[in-house]
């Protein structure tokens, strides 16, 4: 049987929110079979706890925002920026686990998912007695806004493909299109450590809308209207691009459980994300439930052991 997994043992962080600059503790705890991922606003008392939820995402600005519920009041009590969180407890194949923080954002650490697999493999995973559960996706779904797309197709393990256009020299010198199947490539080697990236241009715009307080050229890759300003360059040819692959998956996983499907975008970004979720939602005919009883038989990606990968 292809099993749930949780983590072994409680792991701790510290550090800075992107857009609040808010300084943040943050503990990764072991959690029980079908308990899924839950974030606890330890900070609030009494405290506070959001599973995760497509239908529970209310800000999409710059980042993905999960809120408690949809009321005016449930409203202001979420976390913000879990994307990369979530990005890599899907690359490392962990479903259940209780996040608690002790601020209203996940701090961004270095800027990528890097930090968090580092955490995850600190922690380790551990097989649980209950099949893993998997949405698989049976037919094409399609969101669209102006010339900017996202779109899940039927595919049997994960594959991602991603495309970008920022009009930049510094983005144009490089990689725009990549295409990654999980199946043959490894997640931690080629996708977790590709950094958030900003414009300096934009910095007081960003930061008199309460956005970008906490960034800097140690968690972001800066760049001026010509360059990149980060005196160690790019850590990929196509970070950019593999970036905004890193920030899909954390998105999508916010269904709570791997999808069996083929993701591709053209200038898509966290709100087309969560619309792609909940256009999905809506339809049961174009899902299914699934679980492995035969390991043997699940896509390469999902029975490898992740945390070793």
């Amino acid at each position: 049987m292809l099993r749930q997994r949780t983590l072994k043992q409680a792991v701790s962080a510290s550090g800075v929110g992107l857009h609040s600059g808010q300084r943040v503790e943050l503990t990764l705890v072991p959690a029980a079979v079908d308990h899924g991922i839950v974030f606890r606003r330890a900070d609030l008392q009494p405290t506070i706890d959001i599973a995760v939820n497509p239908l529970h995402i209310t800000d999409t600005r710059m980042a993905t925002t999960l809120a408690a519920g949809l009321s005016p009041e449930q409203r202001t009590f979420n976390v913000a920026t879990i994307e990369h969180l979530m990005s890599a407890l899907f690359g490392l194949g962990i479903d259940n686990v209780l996040i608690t923080v002790t601020a209203a954002e996940i701090p961004i650490l270095d800027g990528s998912a890097g930090s968090f697999v580092h955490l995850l493999r600190q922690a380790g995973a551990v097989e649980q007695k209950a099949a893993k559960k998997f949405v698989s996706v049976l037919t094409p779904v399609q969101v669209s806004e102006g010339d900017a797309w996202v779109r899940l197709e039927p595919f049997f393990g994960f594959k991602a493909s991603f495309s970008i256009q920022f009009g930049h020299p510094a983005i144009d010198a490089t990689e725009q299109m990549v295409q990654i199947d999980f199946g043959q490539s490894s997640y931690v080697e080629d996708v977790s450590r590709a950094r958030t990236f900003g414009f300096m241009q934009d910095v007081d715009m960003l930061r008199s809308k309460g956005l970008a307080l906490g960034g800097s050229l140690n968690n972001a890759i800066v760049m001026d209207e010509f360059k990149v300003l980060n005196g160690d360059g790019l850590r990929y040819t196509d970070e950019f691009a593999k970036h905004k692959i890193l920030d899909a998956i954390g998105d999508l996983y916010v269904l709570g459980k791997p999808l069996l499907a083929s993701y591709s975008s053209h200038k898509g970004g966290h709100r087309l994300n969560n619309l792609l979720l909940r256009q999905l939602l809506s339809d049961a005919s174009s899902w299914e439930e699934m679980t492995f009883e035969n390991k043997r038989k699940a896509p390469r990606f999902f029975e490898r052991d992740w945390v070793a990968a």
